[in-house]
Formats: C-alpha cells, sequence, structure tokens
C-alpha cells in the first residue's frame, strides 16, 4: 500500500467518523435529558451500572480482535486472500467460544443481581429483562459481526461506523420517543436487541460486497486454529492490558454505586457524558491512523515511522490540552443551563477528572506504536497499573468517594502510562535512546499545562454570565476557545519539537485538494 493510500483511506475514516460523532453529540445531550426527565436519574444509574457490569464480561475477548489485526496487516498489504480468509476464520472460530462462554459466566453472574441490587425500587423482572437483552445485543459482535475486523485492518473503519453507527442513531431516537410518549422500560430496553441485530445484518451485507472472495467461516477457522496458534500468544498477552483498562476506563460507574450510591452514578454519567463525546470528536478521527500505522511499521521504515510518532504526538497534546481547557471551564454552566445546577459537582471532581482525561488523549500516539509493534509482552506493567489503581481507590475512596476513584487513575496511569510505555516503545520498537523522548516530551508538558492554567485564569470573568442561558453559553465558547486555540497552535508551531512538520504537512494536504 503507498503513502497516497493510507493517508486517503485514513482521512475518509476520518471525516465519517466526525460527521457521525457530530450528529451523535447533539443526540446525545437531547436523548440524556429526555430519558432523565422521563425515566429519571435513578434508571439511567441502573442501565449504566448494568452496562459496565456486562461489559467486564467483554475481558473475555481477551485481546483476540488485536492480535488478529496486528497479524493481517501484513497479508492485506501483500494483497494475500487466502491468509486473510485464515486469519478471519480462525477469528471466528475464537469469537464463537468466547461468545459461549460470556453467556454461560452472565447467566452465572444473573444469580447474584438479588444481591447487587438489594436497595433499589426496580423490580428484579425489570433488571432480569435489561440484563438479558443487554446481554444479547453485545454477544450479536461474537455470533454474527466477526467479520468486521477486515474492515478495521484494511483501512475500512468508516463502513463499520456508517453501518452500525447508523443503526444506533434510528435506536436512540425511537427510544426517545418512546420515554417521551409512554415511559415504558420494557420496550426501552428490548430496542437494544432488535437495532443490536439490525445493525449486525447489514454490516455483513456490505462485507460481501466489499471482499465477494471472503468465504470464512467458522467451520473452517476450527480447522485453520492449530497452525495459528501465535495469536494466543499475543492474545494471551494483550488480555492482562485489556483487564486493567477496563478497570481505570470502564469500572467507574460500578465503583461510584459501590462506594457513593445510585444516584450519583446518573450525575457523574453526565460529567463523562459530556468528556467521552467532546474526546470522541477527536479520538474517532485521530484513531482512524492505528491502521495506517501499523501498515507503516510492516514497511519497516524506522526514521519515518519515528518522524509520523511525533506528529501523532503534537496532535494529541493539542487536542488534549483543548479538551482539557475547555471541558474545565466550560462543563459546570453547561450543567447548569442542561440540567440544572443541582447536578453540577464538587469542584476537585472536576480538577481530577481533568487531569485523567489529560493522560488518556495524550497516550494515544504511544499506544499505537506499541500496538504497531505488537509490543504487548510487558504485562507486569499492567498488573503492577491495575493494583496500583485499585489499592489507592480502596484506600481513599470510602471517605472521599469520586475523589479517592480519581486518585488511583492519576496515580497508577502517570508511574505506567506517562513513565513506563514510553520506555518500552523506545528500548523494543524504535531501539533508540529513550533520553531524546523525555527532552522533547517535557516541553509539550510545560506548553499544555501553562497554556490552560494561564488561559483559565484570564477567562474567569467571562464565564460569570455562562450559566445565565443557553445563548450566553454559546458566546463563551466562542469567547474563551477560539482565541485559546489559536495561541496554543502558534506555541506548539514555534516551539514544540516535532510540531513544525505536523503542520506543514496538514498544509500540503490542505493544498493538494
Amino acid at each position: 500500500m503507498n503513502k497516497e493510500s493510507r493517508i486517503r483511506k485514513s482521512l475518509l475514516n476520518a471525516r465519517v467518523n466526525l460527521v457521525f460523532y457530530f450528529i451523535f453529540v447533539i443526540l446525545s445531550f437531547f436523548s440524556r435529558k429526555t430519558f432523565l426527565e422521563c425515566l429519571g436519574a435513578d434508571f439511567m444509574g441502573l442501565s449504566g451500572t448494568l452496562i459496565n457490569i456486562l461489559g467486564f464480561l467483554s475481558l473475555a475477548e481477551m485481546g483476540v480482535g488485536t492480535a488478529v489485526a496486528y497479524n493481517l496487516y501484513k497479508p492485506l498489504q501483500e494483497g494475500n486472500k487466502e491468509r486473510i480468509e485464515e486469519l478471519v476464520s480462525v477469528f471466528g472460530y475464537l469469537y464463537n467460544r468466547i461468545g459461549f462462554f460470556i453467556l454461560i459466566a452472565a447467566g452465572v453472574i444473573s444469580c447474584f443481581i438479588p444481591l447487587i441490587f438489594k436497595h433499589t425500587d426496580f423490580s428484579y423482572s425489570l433488571i432480569y429483562f435489561a440484563f438479558f437483552s443487554i446481554l444479547i445485543a453485545q454477544l450479536f459482535s461474537y455470533f454474527i459481526n466477526y467479520r468486521q475486523i477486515i474492515l478495521s485492518a484494511d483501512q475500512k473503519g468508516y463502513l463499520v461506523t456508517g453501518y452500525l453507527q447508523g443503526a444506533q442513531f434510528l435506536k436512540i431516537v425511537i427510544q426517545m420517543a418512546v420515554a417521551y410518549y409512554w415511559g415504558n422500560y420494557y420496550v426501552w430496553i428490548g430496542l437494544e436487541v432488535v437495532f443490536g441485530f439490525v445493525g449486525c445484518i447489514v454490516l455483513n451485507w456490505k462485507i460481501d460486497q466489499v471482499y465477494p472472495w471472503l468465504k470464512a467461516s467458522v467451520k473452517k477457522g476450527k480447522k485453520y486454529f492449530p497452525r495459528n496458534k501465535e495469536i494466543i500468544t499475543y492474545t494471551k498477552q494483550v488480555f492482562v492490558h485489556k483487564i486493567k483498562d477496563f478497570l481505570l476506563s470502564q469500572s467507574d460507574q460500578i465503583l461510584v454505586f459501590a462506594f457513593v450510591s445510585l444516584k450519583m452514578v446518573a450525575y457523574y454519567g453526565n460529567y463523562t457524558l459530556v468528556v467521552s463525546r467532546l474526546s470522541a470528536a477527536f479520538d474517532s478521527a485521530l484513531n482512524s491512523f492505528g491502521a495506517g500505522v501499523g501498515n507503516l511499521v510492516a514497511e519497516g521504515n524506522k526514521e519515518k515511522s519515528i518522524e509520523v510518532f511525533w506528529e501523532i504526538i503534537a496532535v494529541r497534546f493539542l487536542v488534549g490540552g483543548f479538551v482539557v481547557f475547555a471541558v474545565f471551564n466550560l462543563i459546570e454552566p453547561f450543567i447548569s443551563v442542561w440540567l440544572g445546577s443541582k447536578y453540577i459537582l464538587d469542584r476537585e471532581i472536576l480538577v481530577m477528572l481533568m487531569a485523567t482525561i489529560f493522560i488518556t488523549q495524550t497516550r494515544g500516539a504511544v499506544d499505537m506504536f506499541n500496538g504497531a509493534y505488537g509490543l504487548y509482552s510487558d504485562t507486569w506493567a499492567a498488573w503492577a497499573e491495575a493494583i496500583l489503581f485499585l489499592s489507592v481507590t480502596l484506600l481513599f475512596a470510602p471517605k472521599y468517594g469520586i475523589v479517592g476513584i480519581l486518585a488511583g487513575k492519576i496515580v497508577s496511569q502517570v508511574l505506567i502510562i506517562v513513565i513506563w510505555k514510553p520506555i518500552f516503545l523506545f528500548s523494543r520498537g524504535f531501539k533508540e535512546p529513550i533520553s531524546e523522548y523525555w527532552k522533547r516530551i517535557a516541553v509539550y508538558y510545560l506548553l499544555s499545562i501553562g497554556s490552560i492554567v494561564v488561559a483559565s485564569l484570564i477567562c474567569q470573568p467571562i464565564l460569570r454570565i455562562a450559566s445565565k442561558s443557553f445563548l450566553n453559553w454559546c458566546l463563551s465558547v466562542l469567547e474563551i476557545t477560539l482565541p485559546f486555540a489559536i495561541v496554543y497552535m502558534l506555541l506548539f508551531y514555534f516551539f514544540a519539537p516535532g510540531a513544525k512538520s505536523l503542520f506543514i504537512r496538514m498544509g500540503n494536504i490542505i493544498r493538494k485538494k
């Protein structure tokens, strides 16, 4: 695959992801308000908690998808159809087995629902119905939709986004109507199953059109599996990282439920909804380059890989700084206008949440290249991060609640994500001295943190009227984010190593259009 094709596909993925992002960011806020008003904060907390409990079972996936995608990069680059079909079939066989495991494990967990939700006002029949409906919707990916992996590895993720997100859009619109006119919990939940199935069927139809030669099947996967045992080696390594990622990114609502209250799950969920939607605008675009980075690394050009690495670092810090600045200053007036001032959480929760978001945003380049090099053997680091997170959380959450949970995240991520992961990439992947990384990245941290702090202090007078009306809030957004973005990018252009080449590349792409 040539460079032009790689960039073209990455930009197409980014455009489609951004279009669906803006659709969903608007829809999410309207739907969230509708669901809270018509179904109640307790029900939204219940559904969020069930989704997180079942999300834990997705760890049974054990990173098979990551391992297979890594092995698909080379045959896709070479056009080796037989090898591609073999790998997709093996993926289907493994996913089929994982799906049955999740089904059995969910059955066991369902026995403990009366203990988990013993203080809820909802009937157990409703809780069980919601639990198994969400479970069935998730299982479609394992039994029906496994072939979508070829689209992601082949930089055609825009097709996955288009069909699955299209079904998701229709589902949310109909759920809003159900909540507003009937307030029926059972119909609202049942739509999860209906549209999950429809999205999978339509996407598989499209895969048959794009890859008519692909005759992958679970039966073939069982036959080919014995000669593809290396996938299991990668899977075992990725599995440990998956557990850690779940604990740090998906367990928030479960921990808030355990240490605070079910209602606070919904309150905290309002904040994470805003943050996730804003972050998703950039993540969906930047993650579209993952398969392109895998292809680049497969070509073996280390110098080019390092150059692209620093360009992605620049993008990640620009995005991370902008997201943190915007959310830190605008989320409280937005929550006040959107839902009411009673939903605003303590300020220290916001500060610590921003620290976790900044780390999450800026780690992307290191994670992407570690994945492209297949560097998952540092399983000890994943265990260390998980143990640190749980230890700090269990120590502080009983007394400090959400602040204690976020403290666990920050301590564990700084030690492993910020410090260790770059060392691992430079020593095993790039095979270059880590000292050069620290010298460059220190400038990025200084520019980002300094800019956010100074700009936040300057813009406080503007924000005093932002919570008075939605119009005032929109005007405040323009008044503070545009100047910040311009100054922030100029600082990076002149002082951040590697950022200048990024802006030059972007300018060349724009001129070619």
